[in-house]
């Protein structure tokens, strides 16, 4: 006869003796520091979709797109966001063994701010103004195409480059007519415009004639070779965490601010709702979220060649992105 004490002696030994499966580690590249924009990988560990997905998530920090593909091209990293025009060079000039999985963002973050005293409501009118840029910028890369497209050059602007933290400042107060930042930091500089009284103008490239992909999921060679399916789960919870993000910044801003104390949900929700336009737009609508569109892509390719001063041959833009990964899913 089964006692109660023989009973609960083999419940005991069970729950020790069959202990959870491990989940699958997976090291994630940011292309630059902790921010707003970067909120769907902070929702896929705080919200538990990496967890429900069987992934233990590790973030690593980065300075740019070009440095976040050689960590994941070395394998410092399984898989991060890094710009598509970053990677596209990378391999035509390196052959880098990295592929791009994942649109992100289908629009280019590259704008124009100034402010409504400086007369300037087109691309065009930035001709003989003064205009700032962060040295480190992606921008810089595309600055002469989005003047050649609209009649100008860089001897038509007085160009100088300033400490990111300085273009608000120097603008607000009179000292460049111009600043080249992303639409990520609308929310921003939207707020040092309204401290200074000012009214803020934003022209971005993109409806200048600049369409290109710009952030998206890249991994690992190896990483995709070796470890398919955990490649697959990642993608299906980084897609689950970005939809979930779009419908729920609030949540999406204590996501990150939970994990990087130094940044309030304020500040953080105000950069996701900017960001969150790249990846949620006219262009989603029309191709889906993630996709990678032949036509598009293409586009891309010629533009980082003739910005990058690069053989359009060298490189058949569909060698650099897998759909696989993201339609299996």
């Amino acid at each position: 006869m089964t006692t109660k004490s023989t009973l609960g002696a083999a419940a005991l030994f069970t729950s020790i003796a069959l202990p959870a499966f491990a989940q699958d580690k997976v090291t994630y590249q940011l292309d630059w520091l902790p921010g707003g924009d970067k909120a769907p990988i902070y929702v896929c560990i705080e919200e538990g979709f990496c967890a429900d997905a069987g992934l233990e998530i590790a973030i690593e920090p980065g300075r740019g797109s070009s440095e976040a593909v050689t960590k994941i091209a070395t394998g410092t990293s399984d898989i991060g966001s890094a710009g598509v025009g970053a990677l596209m060079a990378a391999v035509a000039t390196e052959n880098v063994p990295v592929t791009g999985v994942m649109s992100v963002f289908n629009v280019g973050p590259h704008a124009f701010y100034t402010t409504t005293e400086s007369g300037i409501t087109t691309l065009a009118d930035v001709k003989g103004k003064s205009v700032a840029t962060s040295p480190f910028t992606s921008s810089n890369v595309f600055l002469p195409l989005v003047l050649a497209d609209n009649g100008l050059s860089e001897d038509d602007i007085t160009l100088t480059k300033s400490d990111p933290g300085a273009l608000g400042p120097l603008l607000m107060t009179g000292q460049s007519d111009v600043i080249i930042a992303w639409l990520t930091d609308i929310s921003r500089y939207q707020g040092q415009a309204e401290e200074a009284g000012k009214e803020l103008v934003i022209l971005p490239w993109s409806d200048a004639g600049l369409e290109l992909y710009s952030a998206a999921l890249v991994a690992n060679d190896t990483f995709l070779a070796e470890r398919p399916d955990v490649a697959k789960r990642f993608i299906a919870a980084f897609k689950q965490s970005l939809e979930f993000a779009n419908e729920n910044p609030d949540a999406a801003a204590a996501a990150v601010a939970a994990q990087v104390p130094e940044l309030s949900a304020e500040d953080v929700k105000g950069s996701w709702l900017d960001a969150s336009k790249l990846a949620f737009n006219e262009v989603t609508d029309q191709l889906g979220l993630g996709t990678f569109d032949a036509e598009r892509l293409a586009a891309t390719w010629a533009r980082v060649a003739a910005a990058q001063g690069l053989n359009p041959s060298a490189l058949d833009p569909e060698t650099v992105v897998d759909r696989s990964f993201l339609m299996e899913n």
